[in-house]
């Protein structure tokens, strides 16, 4: 009787041990940008490289441009590509 208890116990104690272990961490996605930040807004190549870095997708909400009255431009940089 005592040997058929502590199977019983070994077992829940591996089942309990098993399971535990089987969570996953937290979700490590960044948050989605949803505006245009300011070290973008501080030269022409840098908000070149931030328009560059934004992902193509087609179901994502528009970014908000309060702040953004015109992009940031220069007389002498030649112009850029985004591809």
């Amino acid at each position: 009787m005592k040997t058929t208890l502590h199977r019983y116990v070994a077992a829940l104690v591996a089942s309990v041990l098993v399971s535990a272990c089987g969570g996953g961490g937290g979700d490590d996605t960044p948050a989605p940008i949803t505006e245009v930040p300011d070290s973008a807004l501080a030269s022409p190549g840098a908000y070149t490289q931030f328009a560059r870095s934004l992902p193509a997708v087609d179901n994502a909400e528009p970014l908000s441009v309060g702040r953004l009255d015109v992009a940031p431009t220069s007389e002498t940089d030649e112009p850029a590509s985004l591809n």
